[in-house]
């Protein structure tokens, strides 16, 4: 695989490569990314899922319904999150990427649940749920 653009967790232990462009760079404002970030607003990176390689072994998982999130069980770093309703795509933390200001965010998703402080003055489109539809038609 020749990477274009790759990125990891804070300690190393995991890395990743793309090979192709990513179809989505955007953020995400709703409250289940707050908890799994620990940030106001989180900002994602997708790519295909089969242009996508790890190397190391501390890639750990957590599982909320449809959703798979991952982190590095090393340094606890988010890595990814993974929809099974969009089991082409992987979104990965615009923060994991080694070079994260070649990803400008294009969208703002979930902004019915923006925090009320929370101020970016950008004239990015805003969608009130997801910015990415599933197959069956529902958010996530």
């Amino acid at each position: 695989m020749t990477a274009l653009h790759i990125g990891g967790c804070r300690c190393d232990a995991v890395r990743f490569e793309a090979s192709a462009e990513p179809h989505h760079v955007g953020y995400c404002h709703c409250g289940d990314c707050r908890r799994a970030s620990g940030a106001p607003v989180s900002a994602f990176v997708g790519f295909l899922a089969d242009k996508v390689a790890f190397t190391g072994k501390a890639l750990m998982m957590y599982e909320n319904g449809p959703v798979t999130r991952s982190f590095c069980g090393v340094c606890g770093s988010p890595i990814t999150y993974v929809d099974e309703r969009l089991a082409d795509d992987i979104y990965f933390m615009l923060g994991a990427m080694d070079a994260p200001a070649d990803f400008k965010p294009t969208l703002h998703a979930y902004v019915s649940e923006q925090l009320p402080f929370l101020h970016m003055s950008d004239d990015l489109p805003r969608h009130p749920k997801s910015s990415v539809k599933r197959p069956d038609g529902t958010a996530p």
